[in-house]
């Protein structure tokens, strides 16, 4: 995925959706901020802003935040829509080792009793059906050479609901998959954060003993002068919480 990208320094973010920024000639201006988690780690004041822009003139704030370039030099996507973008384009170059045998594949798919869409439906030659669950991966841990990486940022009663949906289908004899999207440079394992949603670490790891796959793949940056290519490359190992291993 190549994205054509202007750079600024961050001021501050606010509202959830919004961010102030200094453009490259010294304009202050506010980009919209397609995240709605905590973004810990992501956005410090003076942190560098990798912003693309919209040509749609009935947008009120035409830049969008796609990436961070931290102050330690890590480059973090904070546009959680490209996670998707980022895992389908893997699945259809076939590079998710896991994933690389179907047939169909469907996006948005309403599945399960508690009114979920499955990020993507695969079929393969035998008509077995594989659901899989996209999470964005973007809080590393405390500390200046931590690699470590959690999911959740926040508190998340979406994500559980996803994972007992992922249980139901597996109970129903499909493959279910939940697929972590790393998408900061500096992390290089994922660990589900008990710290922050321990009903969710607690899911996770009843998910893993009923059969769910739980995979991690990373991006890589590649930094050109106008833009930054991003392609799902590398299988990270995942811990389902402290102590305990995949």
């Amino acid at each position: 995925m190549n994205i054509n990208l202007k750079k600024a320094i961050l001021i501050k973010r606010y509202k959830r959706f919004l961010a102030d920024i200094i453009l490259e000639d010294g304009t202050e201006t506010t980009l919209h901020v397609a995240n709605t988690g905590a973004m810990t780690g992501c956005a410090t004041e003076k942190d560098t802003v990798w912003y693309s822009t919209s040509d749609n003139k009935k947008r009120k704030y035409p830049y969008s935040w796609e990436i961070t370039q931290t102050q330690n030099d890590h480059f973090i996507c904070v546009n959680t829509l490209r996670a998707n973008q980022l895992v389908e384009e893997a699945l259809t170059n076939r590079t998710i080792s896991e994933l690389h045998n179907y047939k169909t594949l469907k996006r948005e798919v309403k599945y399960g009793d508690e009114n979920s869409k499955i990020d993507f439906l695969l079929t393969d030659e035998n008509d077995v059906l594989t659901y899989i669950e996209v999470k964005s991966v973007t809080l590393l841990g405390d500390g200046s050479i931590s690699k470590q990486g959690y999911f959740p940022d926040a508190v998340t009663l979406r994500g559980q609901k996803h994972l007992r949906e992922l249980m139901q289908m597996k109970q129903q004899g499909h493959r279910a998959i939940l697929l972590f999207a790393v998408l900061h440079s500096g992390i290089d394992s994922v660990m589900a954060a008990q710290h922050i949603d321990a009903k969710y670490a607690e899911l996770l790891s009843q998910a893993k003993e009923q059969g769910v796959e739980v995979i991690a793949y990373k991006v890589s940056f590649k930094q050109n002068i106008s833009n930054i290519q991003m392609t799902l490359v590398d299988a990270l190992p995942v811990k389902l919480a402290e102590n305990v291993t995949d």
